[in-house]
């Protein structure tokens, strides 16, 4: 054979080179789940600045994951088409804009838009990034440990930014929770094309309705739900936005029905595993999320915590988790099937927040926090990882960006929906409360006792949706 012979070239990521990838995309990761949770102690300060309304400040926290849900599933078609390092590096360039302007942001209107556009590059960002770690890892072995950071950068970014959140609250100010992207996004942009390769692109077109249909729903489902405790919830505003939502829901299926190029192609529900895992995963988001959500409200609000003291007593939680995901989920998986482990995960969880329904106003952290954190961590660590799995399993090559797209998008779907019903349900309880006269610190911490009994029966619901729907291939 002539040597000058042009022989085909393979693109194989070198090894050193491919656990560096996985660093990159674990950061990348961690600053998107971090970003719906790291405002949540610097509210106060915000509302204070920018005028916003008890009601109103909810969207500082909407606007982001509504978004980020409602495009993810573009963000996972863009990525098959165009290619997932394009689609990643793309997400970051908007993500590190819209934190300069949220950052900088002078009234509640720009804000609002800064956090949405966080969210879009967010969209954009989570399933390109899922799927190049997919994609660069194929032996089993491999993507279950890589998997296991994956999930660890995931999990400790929601419970990490309630810490961080506090943290520059207290001792910079409300505008570096955003601000903060800034410098971490250059980086990725930066390291990016030295660490990831450029991928495969296909002919296609995007389904832009689809997308916005899809998004238009959520928006409206979520502000029905969190505004129906002061409209109503059969006033015709409430049942008005619910309605629009279900049809805008429906409209959304007939497109993806009858066009030639859908955002979601309805046969890839026929993959096994597909329906059930995203199911599975909207149901542990909509748990997880009021967890962390209430529990870092109960140690503010009931037990006096300061910002930074409530991210601390988080710590442990966030420790577990990274070492548990890293050293232990991806061990049981491969011994036992992630189905088994899918279920151990949320039964620990529910036991969990049963625990947490039972926190007293005089509770202390060594006895009512600690270990209802630590089991919750538990729970997480071992739901998380196999119920990705279990969503993408079945999917052909070409489908990985269309459902990782999925799975991010039940996820965020899931802790949207959650969390407002949650809120509502918790609002509807105070109201009852305070207008029977009880001391405000006792209807708040029974509003918090209500919101870990809601999600408990959420997980509850998880747990046996996992066990009827989900197959083991072990």
């Amino acid at each position: 054979m002539s040597r000058n012979k042009k022989q085909p070239i393979i693109e194989v990521l070198p090894y050193a080179k491919r656990w560096a990838a996985l660093s990159l995309l674990c950061m990348a990761q961690f600053i998107v789940i971090m970003d719906t949770s790291i405002i949540g102690v610097a509210l106060p300060a915000i509302k204070t600045d920018l005028g916003y309304s008890q009601t109103g400040l909810q969207w500082i926290f909407n606007a982001y994951v509504i978004v980020f849900g409602g495009f993810l599933l573009l963000g996972g078609r863009l990525s098959d088409l165009f290619g997932a390092r394009k689609v990643f590096m793309w997400g970051f360039a908007i993500l590190t804009a819209a934190s300069l302007l949220a950052g900088v942001a002078w009234t509640e209107g720009i804000l609002n838009t800064g956090r949405a556009l966080q969210g879009l590059g967010a969209a954009f960002i989570a399933p390109a990034a899922l799927t190049l770690v997919l994609t660069k890892f194929t032996d089993p072995k491999e993507l279950s440990k890589a998997l296991g950071f994956w999930g660890a950068a995931a999990a400790a970014g929601g419970s990490a930014g309630v810490f961080f959140g506090g943290a520059i609250t207290q001792w910079l100010s409300w505008e570096w929770v955003f601000l903060i992207n800034i410098p971490l996004g250059l980086i990725v942009l930066v390291l990016s094309p030295g660490l990831l390769l450029k991928g495969t692109t296909r002919k296609g077109k995007v389904d832009v309705l689809g997308a916005i249909l899809a998004t238009a729903a959520l928006i409206l489902m979520v502000y029905g739900i969190v505004s129906a405790e002061t409209a109503g919830w059969a006033s015709i505003q409430t049942l008005g936005l619910l309605g629009l939502a279900v049809a805008l829901f429906i409209a959304f299926l007939v497109v993806q029905k009858n066009k030639k190029e859908p955002l979601v192609p309805l046969s890839i529900f026929k993959v096994p595993n597909l329906s059930g895992g995203n199911l599975v995963m909207g149901l542990l988001a909509g748990a997880w999320i009021p967890l962390w959500f209430f529990l870092n409200l109960y140690l503010q609000q009931v037990l006096h915590y300061s910002a930074f003291n409530s991210g601390l007593a988080l710590l442990p939680m966030t420790f577990a988790i990274m070492v548990l995901m890293m050293g232990v989920t991806g061990k049981l998986v491969a011994k036992f099937g992630f189905k088994s482990t899918l279920i151990a995960g949320f039964i620990a969880l529910t036991a969990s927040l049963v625990l947490f329904s039972a926190v007293p106003v005089d509770g202390s952290f060594m006895v009512n926090v600690l270990p209802a954190s630590l089991l919750g961590a538990l729970g997480m660590s071992l739901a998380y990882i196999p119920g990705t799995i279990a969503s993408m399993s079945g999917a052909k090559p070409e489908e990985t960006g269309l459902a990782s797209g999925l799975v991010n998008t039940s996820y965020q779907i899931g802790s949207a929906l959650g969390l407002a019903i949650i809120v509502a349900i918790v609002a509807s309880k105070t109201n009852l409360g305070q207008s029977q006269g009880t001391i405000d610190v006792v209807v708040l911490n029974e509003g918090f006792r209500t919101a870990f009994k809601s999600a408990a029966v959420v997980s509850g619901i998880g747990t046996l949706i996992a066990i009827l729907s989900i197959k083991s291939f072990k």
